[in-house]
């Protein structure tokens, strides 16, 4: 399944020279695919793209940012549903 992610955090919490946005997730974590990345930098929001079989694999990527961002995270779909 796919889901969009919408991470945003304060200028305070940006992690710019703390090791860059990198440190805001967990790349290695099991069961997530990253499959794209965008930044609006200047606004201090994120935008991920993921696939993941569950909920728990995603908050397991999300993880390392839960002290210094606030995420949204949304089911997406690459068709539109056939009705």
């Amino acid at each position: 399944m796919l889901f969009m992610i919408t991470q945003v955090h304060t200028p305070e919490n940006c992690p710019k020279d703390a090791g860059g946005a990198d440190i805001l997730i967990n790349k290695d974590a099991q069961g997530v695919t990253l499959k794209g990345r965008w930044g609006a930098w200047a606004h201090h929001i994120i935008w991920y793209l993921v696939e993941a079989n569950n909920i728990e694999a995603v908050q397991s990527f999300l993880d390392p940012g839960m002290k210094r961002c606030t995420a949204t995270i949304e089911p997406v779909g690459e068709a539109p549903l056939k009705r």
